[in-house]
């Protein structure tokens, strides 16, 4: 399998050099010149069933079954609730959010190719991709990250979780938006200064290696729900920077039994608006309960654009529902009230449009993108409880958080890198 441009295309690559260079030359994203079908029994561990999945992606040369085996090592329970429907529970990691089986991923791809210079691995958050790279590369020998989150945009627990690793780990805290942050990422590959003293890469959903391994929960979980209903696996999936269900409409595309992807979006709502208008135009983000969705320009769009190419394709295959924050809130109270589920705002969104959109004749499956525990100064007034803690988020949250307060402009970032 090779790897070219969503935008122009331009010469293959493999997959190792699509990781390590994270955007193309002309600045578009990775995608695989070929989704081919390809069914694997899920009658097995998870991590070997991803290994399984992502065999035609990754050359047979590489260690996959080891790097899943490493990067898949929590579980994907699926709590049902009603008579049919589920929760795809993706928290069960070191970071509790689903964004830990990519990252963790990419960590041993990366930890695979050793390089010259120093890597300098340079992240974007609007709320979890941040600590679920941190936990993943922390102490990882010549491997320096820096993590850009907008100050005051996300929960506080989330700020400690971000700024709490030291070692190679800094985090910034940017005067701006989420958008600001990714925004100065994509300004980092055209520095010549950063180029010169690092090997540059990006460990957001714009790096294929975050993405592919997503595929996997989406693939097992259908499987699952097939054997016991015979019927397409419905999924609701709560968007901001488009990634998650990038993962799960290629997955759809690889053959498994999925039927309905429908997006869940926070006031942001960037396909809602490209839905209804049929002209995608991205935004300035706004800040919302549901914090790591504040995305106005969401990247993986153009991942999306390049599988339905025509409006009318896109059209027929995506569905995007806007959820405003009294709505989060109202769902969290309806789901705990009348499922006994708690959720965290994101999920939230699912379960409104699960609520309010959808066949509720039909079956579904709710993404759970985090443990509601990291957003307890939303969801523990509207319930009325104290969130229990894992033992991970409970030694996570006793470190000391260090962190920067910077500029939304290049060359402060630059003042701050590490230099060694």
């Amino acid at each position: 399998m090779k790897y070219i441009s969503e935008r122009s295309g331009g010469a293959p690559v493999s997959f190792i050099d699509a990781v390590l260079m994270g955007l193309a030359p002309d600045g578009g994203l990775y995608v695989p010149t070929a989704l081919p079908r390809h069914l694997v029994p899920y009658e097995i561990e998870y991590d070997q069933f991803v290994a399984q999945l992502l065999a035609p992606f990754v050359p047979s040369d590489l260690p996959l079954a080891d790097w899943c085996q490493r990067a898949c090592s929590f579980p994907v329970p699926i709590q049902p609730f009603g008579d049919r429907h589920g929760i795809l529970e993706l928290f069960h990691g070191p970071s509790l959010s689903f964004k830990d089986f990519g990252a963790r991923f990419l960590a041993q791809v990366m930890q695979h190719c050793p390089t010259e210079k120093p890597r300098l691995i340079m992240v974007a958050t609007s709320g979890d991709t941040g600590s679920a790279v941190a936990a993943a590369f922390h102490q990882q020998p010549n491997v320096q990250v820096v993590i850009l989150y907008p100050k005051g945009k996300v929960s506080a627990r989330q700020a400690h979780q971000l700024s709490c690793w030291g070692d190679n780990i800094t985090t910034l805290a940017v005067e701006g938006t989420f958008d600001d942050c990714q925004a100065l990422v994509k300004q980092a590959f055209t520095a010549p200064d950063i180029r010169a003293c690092f090997h540059l890469t990006t460990a957001n959903s714009i790096n294929i290696g975050r993405l592919l391994p997503q595929m996997g929960y989406y693939a097992y979980s259908s499987l699952q729900r097939y054997a016991d209903t015979q019927q397409p696996m419905n999924v609701i999936v709560p968007s901001g920077n488009l990634g998650n269900v990038t993962a799960a409409f290629w997955a759809r595309a690889l053959g498994y039994p999925i039927g309905n992807i429908v997006i869940a979006q926070n006031a942001n709502a960037s396909m809602v608006r490209y839905l209804d208008q049929g002209v995608y135009q991205p935004k300035a983000s706004v800040e919302t309960l549901a914090n790591a969705m504040d995305v106005g320009a969401p990247s993986n769009f153009a991942r999306l654009q390049k599988l339905y190419p025509t409006f009318t394709d896109f059209a027929q295959q995506v569905q995007a529902f806007d959820v405003s924050d009294v709505q989060i809130q109202q769902a969290i109270v309806s789901a705990y009230k009348t499922y006994g589920l708690c959720l965290c705002p994101h999920t939230a969104t699912a379960y409104h449009v699960w609520q309010h959109h959808v066949d509720n004749k039909q079956a579904w499956l709710l993404a759970a993108t985090a443990d509601p525990a990291k957003f307890e100064s939303i969801v523990e007034p509207l319930l009325g409880i104290e969130l229990p803690l894992s033992k991970t988020f409970q030694a996570q949250l006793a470190r000391p958080a260090v962190v920067q307060t910077v500029d939304a402009n290049l060359q402060a970032i630059m003042d701050v890198l590490p230099t060694e």
